[in-house]
């Protein structure tokens, strides 16, 4: 799973990125205007995960992972024309899901040159160059199609892309999200390969000071109107980081934070994009995969090896939950809990899988 972290200078999506990674990006308030984004990859934290560890005893343990990417902050589009630079849009391309970052804290460094916290204005701001920036792609792709049909070069597939960019050219000159069109699946299919910003799953994050914390309800329900919205302390989470896990309980209990920033937005990102996980398991690895929701276990196969969805057979399933109560697949066999299933079944979170395939 990847995460882009977007927002407008100085919303403090650096500090974000440094309290989901542990990463330690420089934050400084005068920094000048970084040339690449931030990345780092982390492990998603799932007890599920360390309880088939301890039954397996495998040799190798394999977790999930979240990537998160801290895209430069947003003020391209003022200075140059243009919304993000050619190499930050090819990236973001590749974002499972766009996080939106919003100042929510006073500075007086930073108020003084950006103005006071206005989280709903930065989001409609966020909003409008995210649609930007469909826009340019969307009309120049319209530009080169009509451009061949003057040159009398048509096709099928060329006429339905067409129909398919005039339905979300007509909600990007209006400001709304190409996710509005309502495009088909057939439609979606001839659009894919632009990769249009506005079709991506969005979250916003409201970012904190200590002091104003968890006292942003009406605010949150306002954003969350939209998207879905999380609040974290960016800085108090950053520096919780650097202390051991006693010490960082300690003062998240203080604060009442019951989970870190990580877990707390990787939960908001799987029910935002629909994930869930599954498990192989046994003695030399246990494993961890994350598909859609509604992904069947021909999906699952493919997710695991190419090879295991072209031979497919049948796939054997137990739930993790019967595991734990019965504790072991024998005692699983003995309750009929073991089951196989075919190609179309469909998939559910927690489901532990033994592939059956000949090729």
């Amino acid at each position: 799973m990847k995460i882009g972290l977007i927002g407008l200078k100085k919303s403090g999506k650096t500090t974000i990125f440094n309290a989901l990674t542990r990463s330690q990006a420089t934050v400084d308030t005068f920094e000048g205007r970084r040339a690449e984004p931030n990345q780092a990859t982390v492990e998603v934290a799932d007890a599920r995960v360390e309880h088939l560890v301890q039954m397996y005893q495998p040799r190798k343990t394999t977790r999930a992972t979240v990537e998160f990417v801290d895209f430069v902050g947003l003020s391209a589009s003022e200075e140059k024309g243009e919304v993000f630079s050619a190499s930050d849009l090819g990236l973001i391309k590749t974002m499972d899901a766009l996080a939106l970052v919003l100042r929510g804290f006073e500075h007086p460094v930073i108020s003084s040159t950006y103005g006071a916290p206005d989280p709903k204005r930065e989001v409609e701001q966020l909003s409008a160059e995210l649609v930007l920036s469909d826009l340019i792609i969307a009309e120049n792709r319209r530009e080169r199609i009509c451009h061949n049909l003057k040159r009398g070069v048509k096709s099928p597939a060329q006429d339905a892309e067409m129909q398919a960019l005039e339905k979300v050219l007509a909600c990007l000159n209006d400001n709304r999200p190409a996710a509005a069109a309502g495009l088909s699946p057939e439609e979606q299919r001839h659009l894919r390969g632009f990769q249009f910003l506005t079709l991506k799953p969005l979250m916003v994050i409201l970012n904190s000071d200590e002091q104003g914390f968890a006292s942003h309800a009406d605010l949150l329900a306002i954003l969350g109107e939209s998207h879905p919205a999380i609040e974290f302390a960016g800085r108090f989470e950053m520096e919780l980081g650097g202390l051991d896990e006693d010490e960082a309980r300690l003062f998240m209990d203080d604060m009442h934070i019951s989970s870190s920033a990580r877990d707390r937005l990787t939960v908001l990102a799987y029910e935002v994009l629909g994930y869930l996980t599954f498990f192989t398991v046994g003695s030399d690895e246990v494993r961890a995969w994350t598909i859609r929701s509604g992904a069947t276990a021909l999906d699952a196969a493919g997710a695991i090896h190419s090879d295991l969805a072209r031979g497919f057979i049948r796939a054997e399933c137990f739930t993790y939950e019967d595991l734990k109560r019965h504790g072991s697949e024998k005692a699983l066999t003995q309750q009929g809990l073991m089951r196989l299933e075919g190609r179309d079944y469909r998939v559910q979170d927690g489901d532990i899988l033994s592939i059956r395939f000949s090729v």
